[in-house]
Formats: structure tokens, C-alpha cells, sequence
């Protein structure tokens, strides 16, 4: 029978037991505590046989039957050798992870739908550790890191997980693994890390037309004025280092007896084009792909290095530019409800 038939038949009868197994699974991470640091010891340890270590076990019990039957001296001396090795590998794959300390550090926010990363030390303060797996409960065993720990040194793995919706989202519970040296048992702890990560949302792509900019007065302390020869030009404080053509000399005097400072033209523009960034910009789409719309805008104004600000329901983030302002307007974005 194909494996989608028999996966199809007993379907009702698996779905109850997996559900199940989900709900004790969900109540038992509850019961752990959640901290970006923790300490392995054999209260947080868990060890089974493997795959290996069953049939490995089931050998052994057949070896002994066999030397039993057949009064085999040499069949017993073998039985027992490797019932011994057994009981050594098992001891070694716990001590692999007993006394590990592994710590988070604060994670980078992402887009949804891109990877976040964790990075976690991992540190020893005994003899050296080998074959250490660390992934998501979630993750399946191909997508283990595996990593190596000097003696009283540490070491860093990266851990990825995707999250699918922006906000502010908990660390997936963690597991650490071994299976060394033989690899008839695994141990395994399960690690529930505090921090939070900020999710934005995912920018649209690609990304819709700019909406048009319009003109403000300067935000310099300058007042505008006229010269001369009826150019437009702005009048500021005199700074050093400023050009000497840069003077207005005919306005120095006047400034001069009424105890002012020099003063220098201001060559910028003394209006800047500052785009708003407006929710009602993006009319006619749900909600969610508004803000996708909007963080797909604030990362085009960014590059184009243009003073913008973002309007939202409830929130204004006047016009600015530069990653601290692109930073604010993304975390308006990924925490508006």
C-alpha cells in the first residue's frame, strides 16, 4: 500500500495522539523557567537510548542468551565487554552536557519572513566537549549546528528561526543534544531564553512609487533674506573656517556697531523637500499590507537620504533621516495595533 494511502487510513488515529502529545509538550515548557542563561546540570539533563542504543541493547541480550545456551566462556567475556562499553558511553554522553553554560545574547530585530538569528555562547569550565547539537524545539534534527567546546574556553553557534508575523515575539524554546562518543544515547536539554525580538514587517517588494514631497522651511536658526542682486539666499551665523567670500562685508559694519557677529551666506537651500510617509497614502489595501507598503517607503527614503516622516492612526514621527529615524519609524511600524 502507498505511503500516502496508509498515511491517509490512519490518520484519525495518529491526529488524537499527536494533539495529544502537543498539549503535554506545551504544559511541560510552561513549568520551565524562562532565562537567557543557563547552567546544565543533571536536574535539566535528559538521557535516552538511541536508535543505535536499542539495537545495540538487543544484541547484547541476544549475545548473552547465546552464550548461556551454548556455555560459551569467551561469549560471556564478550557480552559483558560490550554491556560495559555501553554503561561507560552512557556516562560520557551525560557528562558531555553536565556543567555547560549557555548564554543568549540580545538578538537584532528582523522583516518578517527573514531569518532571525540567536547567537549563543556556549562555555565550559571543564574538559573539552564534543559533538554539541543545538537547534529550535521546533527545528528538525537536520537543521542541528554542531559545535565543539575547548577545555575552560567557549564557543559561539548560531541558531536561525523565521518568524511570519511582525511584532514583538518570544524566543523559540531551545534544545541542546549530544550523542557522543558512540552515539547510543542521546541527552538532550531543553533551554527557554527570556529575550524578545522586534519583528517589522515584511517590506513590500517591490516597492510601490514614492509619494510626492513637498516644500518646508529650513530648520536652520537662519532667517531668509535678499540680496543685493535679488538672489534668494540664506543669512546665518558666522562659523570658523567658513570662506572669506562667504562674508556678507557689506552687513558686517552694521552687525559690527550693534555688537552682532559676522555673518556668512548660507549656500544650502533654505527650503527643504520633506516627504511624509501617510497612511491614507496607501488607500485601498488591508491593513497589513499598508504597513508593508509603508516599511518598503521608509527603506527607499532612507537610501535616497531624504527627510521623511511617517504617519500612522495615533502615531506622527516627524521628518527626519538617518538610521536612529529609520529605526523609529520601523518600530512605530512592526508595534502599531
Amino acid at each position: 500500500m502507498p505511503a500516502a494511502a496508509l498515511r491517509a487510513r490512519f490518520q484519525p488515529l495518529l491526529h488524537p495522539v499527536l494533539a495529544t502529545r502537543q498539549r503535554f509538550r506545551a504544559w511541560w515548557q510552561q513549568r520551565l523557567p524562562r532565562t537567557d542563561t543557563q547552567v546544565l546540570t543533571q536536574r535539566n539533563i535528559y538521557i535516552l537510548p538511541s536508535r543505535a542504543g536499542l539495537m545495540f541493547g538487543a544484541t547484547v541480550i541476544v549475545l548473552l542468551l547465546a552464550s548461556i545456551n551454548y556455555q560459551l566462556n569467551l561469549g560471556y567475556v564478550l557480552t559483558f565487554l560490550l554491556a560495559g562499553s555501553g554503561l561507560v558511553s552512557m556516562h560520557l554522553t551525560h557528562n558531555t552536557l553536565r556543567g555547560l553554560t549557555l548564554q543568549l545574547r540580545p538578538p537584532k530585530p528582523a522583516f518578517a519572513g527573514s531569518p532571525v538569528v540567536m547567537d549563543v555562547t556556549l562555555g565550559s569550565t571543564g574538559p573539552a566537549r564534543y559533538g554539541i547539537g543545538l537547534r529550535t524545539e521546533s527545528g528538525s534534527a537536520d537543521s542541528l549546528t554542531w559545535i565543539n567546546v575547548e577545555a575552560g574556553g567557549q564557543a559561539h553557534a548560531q541558531v536561525s528561526f523565521v518568524p511570519l508575523r511582525r511584532g514583538l515575539h518570544e524566543m523559540p524554546v531551545l534544545t541542546v543534544e549530544t550523542r557522543f562518543p558512540l552515539g547510543l544515547f542521546r541527552a538532550w536539554s531543553v533551554w527557554r531564553p527570556a529575550a524578545t525580538v522586534l519583528v517589522y514587517p515584511q517590506p513590500e517588494h517591490p516597492p510601490a512609487p514614492l509619494p510626492p514631497s513637498h516644500t518646508s522651511p529650513s530648520d536652520t536658526a537662519t532667517a531668509r533674506r535678499v540680496s543685493d542682486g535679488g538672489e534668494v539666499e540664506g543669512i546665518r551665523t558666522y562659523r570658523r573656517g567658513d570662506p572669506l567670500k562667504l562674508v556678507v562685508w557689506k552687513k558686517a559694519a552694521r552687525y559690527l556697531e550693534t555688537g552682532g557677529d559676522l555673518v556668512s551666506r548660507d549656500t544650502s537651500a533654505a527650503a527643504r523637500h520633506e516627504l511624509w510617509l501617510d497612511w491614507h497614502h496607501c488607500a485601498g489595501l488591508p491593513p497589513e499590507e499598508r504597513l508593508s507598503r509603508l516599511a518598503a517607503w521608509v527603506q527607499v527614503a532612507e537610501r535616497g537620504h531624504a527627510r521623511h516622516g511617517l504617519r500612522l492612526p495615533g502615531l506622527e514621527i516627524p521628518p527626519a533621516h538617518g538610521e536612529d529615524h529609520q529605526r523609529r519609524c520601523l518600530e512605530g511600524l512592526a508595534l502599531w495595533q
